[in-house]
């Protein structure tokens, strides 16, 4: 019991001197996460959906060997980024590309550390996403493709106006996930020199040397992040899904008057009138109503 007040005093203690830095690197840390995941979404969107343009051995040639090579390299690009670490993908882009163009491409300065860890982020997201919205888009059910193309509607049209919106349901949470996801990865930023949430620790732990209250602080702000994100995503989730109490339409009224309009000199299968009700109603559209029907 000793240890645990201990621990809350030297929090307490870490937290009044230190709080702007630690609040500086969750403000960091949420924004670098929320544009990462929101670019990384477009980018596994693309991805997702040139993998999924149907072709078959009827096309003409250039277009299915454009389509294989471009899946092919989508493919490479989600390997090589779901295969390594992101650390070290930090490092490759961030000292790698100045390396090969002899420092044409640098990232220097705040903004450029700032531009250099949203892409590295961005692209390690995107190649989670573009499997994602792959098996979103192969969840919907294949004859609703077909029924749009049997009314006329191109690619373009199926997948904007009957695909993407179901698919893009399935797949909300696991773009929430990758977003909660970015919150505690983005933490190797540090390795580039971002100050983000990770990095406010380590720097505080290496002037005082107070480590494990440091890291209950971090542990903490993380895990507050963390369930704020999942909470926020549930509300969504609740709110695309409509209202759970409905009232399901028992009748359609539409349904016994379709198609039984019928003129008096011919009948339809739905016509049980009676032959004196027939004339009587062609008498009225001959002549008009009598006075007292007006």
């Amino acid at each position: 019991m000793d240890k645990l007040i201990a621990l809350v005093q030297d929090v307490g203690l870490l937290w009044s001197e230190y709080h702007v830095m630690y609040l500086n690197g969750v403000k960091n840390t949420l924004i670098l996460a929320l544009v990462a995941t929101a670019i990384g979404f477009l980018i596994g969107m693309v991805c997702g959906i040139l993998n999924t343009i149907p072709y078959t051995d009827r096309d003409p040639a250039p277009r299915r060997i454009a389509l294989k090579l471009l899946r092919a390299l989508i493919r490479i690009y989600v390997e090589v980024f779901r295969g390594t670490p992101m650390v070290l993908q930090a490092v490759f882009i961030c000292y790698g590309l100045p390396y090969f163009t002899d420092k044409a491409l640098a990232f220097t300065g705040n903004s450029g550390i700032w531009l250099c860890s949203i892409l590295v982020v961005s692209i390690n997201t995107g190649a989670y996403m573009a499997e994602s919205v792959r098996g979103g888009i192969i969840s919907v059910d294949p004859g609703q493709t077909e029924g749009a193309k049997a009314i006329g509607m191109t690619h373009v049209q199926t997948m904007v106006s009957v695909i993407m919106p179901q698919a893009l349901r399935n797949i909300i949470p696991q773009i929430g996930n990758n977003y909660i996801i970015n919150l505690k990865d983005s933490s190797v930023m540090f390795i580039i020199s971002f100050t983000e949430f990770f990095a406010a620790h380590r720097y505080i732990v290496g002037v005082n040397n107070m480590y494990f209250p440091s890291a209950a602080i971090e542990m903490l702000g993380y895990l507050t992040m963390t369930l704020a994100a999942s909470f926020l995503l549930r509300l969504l989730e609740r709110a695309m899904d409509g209202a759970d109490s409905y009232e399901l339409v028992q009748e359609d009224a539409l349904t016994m008057t379709a198609g039984t309009y019928n003129h008096p000199d011919r009948r339809t299968p739905f016509d049980e009138r009676s032959k004196e009700v027939r004339e009587r109603e062609k008498q009225k559209l001959k002549f008009g109503r009598n006075r007292g029907e007006r």
